[in-house]
């Protein structure tokens, strides 16, 4: 079980014992609380609250995000200090109640990186096996892949051979992207990393020469609707690294920050967004086909090939019965 901490009536409750980084496990609440936080006495004045100091923890390597990127190295940084016989101290915190909560489930999966990751398991696919024993997850083999382009009466079948190399899904699996995290969230605490679900970074931490960064800050608790702190008011901690990884998405709010701040984009194409919806369905076996991979493009969102508005549809047959659909604008 990932190690939770949730904020409650002005303290840290654990559902699982933690270790400090001496290695001592620490197993109460109480213990728990005076680790992370020390009671101030509350302050109903902002400007006041502003000028309470933080707590702080340190470690070696801080990762913003509990995606697959953030997870996949900090596994990764595990293995390495393992192989050269360093300790290194790593660190996920992820804004979801847990880990996946906020990964869209359902998508077909190249499964390349991970088989670097975990050589082991890269044999006749054995990873599949493991995922599926310890996740009670499927992840199907595509057997076809089927592109159509629909009007509102009928559909076309675009030939295979016409498409791009990028959808062709020969050797990719349809799988839960949000059980894939939770396995590797399994998998990063079992090699020692610690991991926050609950804890949003709501302020980057920069050095004193304001060029470089040396942590973040996670989100004051306890303010009203009027901007003041109640009687429930948490001052949020610090959390400092010698690297920090942001590995937030493509729209994380401190990436955005830093890509400003520093004029990342410079030079750059920008960035297209999209919105979509997703559901899974659960279908009678008989008219589930495992291992079909099919887009469209066209209607509902499209007449013709010059309109502004485009997008298309998804359907992924993941076994035992279940259809991923969704609708990409």
């Amino acid at each position: 079980m990932m190690r939770s901490m949730m904020l409650t009536n002005r303290c840290f409750r654990a559902v699982t014992p933690v270790m400090s980084r001496s290695g001592r496990k620490i197993g109460g609440v109480n213990e728990i609380q005076k680790m992370l936080f020390r009671q101030r006495p509350l302050s109903t004045d902002a400007a006041a609250v502003e000028e309470q100091e933080r707590e702080s923890m340190p470690y070696d390597v801080l990762i913003v995000g509990g995606g697959p990127a953030g997870l996949a190295a900090s596994i990764k940084l595990k293995q390495l200090s393992i192989a050269q016989e360093k300790e290194l101290s790593v660190c996920v915190i992820e804004k979801g109640s847990e880990i996946g909560s906020h990964i869209l489930s359902g998508n077909v999966f190249e499964p390349r990186a991970l088989e670097e990751l975990f050589p082991d398991m890269a044999p006749n696919n054995d990873w599949t096996k493991v995922f599926k024993e310890e996740q009670d997850s499927h992840a199907t083999p595509v057997k076809q892949d089927e592109f159509l382009v629909l009007s509102e009466t009928s559909s076309y079948t675009i030939p295979n051979i016409l498409l791009p190399p990028q959808l062709n899904n020969h050797g990719n699996f349809i799988i839960s992207l949000g059980q894939l995290c939770r396995w590797l969230g399994q998998k990063a605490e079992d090699m020692g990393v610690e991991i926050y679900p609950g804890f949003a970074a709501s302020e980057v931490l920069f050095n004193e020469d304001d060029n470089g960064v040396r942590g973040i800050a996670t989100r004051d608790v306890g303010i009203g609707k009027d901007g003041k702190p109640k009687s429930t008011f948490e001052r949020g901690m610090e959390l400092h690294a010698r690297q920090t990884l942001f590995a937030e998405g493509a729209r994380g709010s401190c990436s955005e920050l830093l890509i400003n701040k520093f004029d990342l984009r410079a030079g750059k194409a920008p960035q297209t967004y999209g919105l979509g919806i997703k559901e899974v369905w659960e279908v009678p076996e008989e008219i589930h086909q495992p291992g079909l991979v099919q887009h469209t493009l066209g209607w509902p969102l499209q007449s013709s090939w010059n309109d502004k508005l485009f997008g298309g549809t998804f359907l992924y047959h993941q076994e035992p019965n279940l259809v991923l659909v969704g609708l990409v604008v």
